[in-house]
This record gives structure tokens, C-alpha cells and sequence, in this order.
């Protein structure tokens, strides 16, 4: 019984170190790409909002762009907070 516990308690922390480093070197980088995006297609719905000031219609589009830039910011961050909170729980490396 002994080692059935040392054996799952390392392969418990193999795969804690994994996951660690996945979250680490994947999808932190990920999340933090589509984040950028996310701010030049809101900042580009900026630039074409006041570019066009005298165009009713692409003022409008300027204005969904800068909408759709703060959703996707907002989607970002609240699964960053979702993955933090998860790994948090499972007691997994949480560097940033």
C-alpha cells in the first residue's frame, strides 16, 4: 500500500509540473495574444471612430470595433482569472 502511495503521489506531481508548465508555455502566451488583438481591434475602432467623424456609417462601424475590442478584452481576462482560479484549486503552478 505504500508504494501505490508514493506512485501516485508521484505521478500527481508529474502531472501538476505538466500542467504547470502547459499553462505556463501555452496558453498564458495564448491568452495573452488574443488579449493584444483584442486591444488593436478596439484601438483600430478608435482610430476609424474619430477619423471619420463626418461618416455616419463608419462611425458606426468604428463603434461596433471598439464594442467587440472591450468584449473580447472582457472574455480574455475573465479566462485568464478562470484558469488562475482553477489552478489555484488544484494546486498547480500558477506563474505568470
Amino acid at each position: 500500500i505504500l508504494f501505490v502511495q508514493i506512485a501516485h503521489a508521484e505521478t500527481t506531481t508529474v502531472v501538476a509540473k505538466l500542467l504547470g508548465r502547459v499553462n505556463r508555455v501555452i496558453i498564458n502566451p495564448l491568452i495573452v495574444l488574443m488579449f493584444s488583438l483584442a486591444l488593436c481591434y478596439f484601438l483600430y475602432g478608435v482610430l476609424q471612430f474619430f477619423m471619420n467623424s463626418d461618416k455616419a456609417d463608419a462611425k458606426e462601424t468604428g463603434r461596433q470595433h471598439m464594442i467587440w475590442g472591450i468584449i473580447g478584452m472582457f472574455i480574455m481576462m475573465s479566462v485568464f482569472t478562470i484558469m488562475r482560479i482553477l489552478a489555484k484549486s488544484f494546486g498547480f503552478d500558477v506563474e505568470v
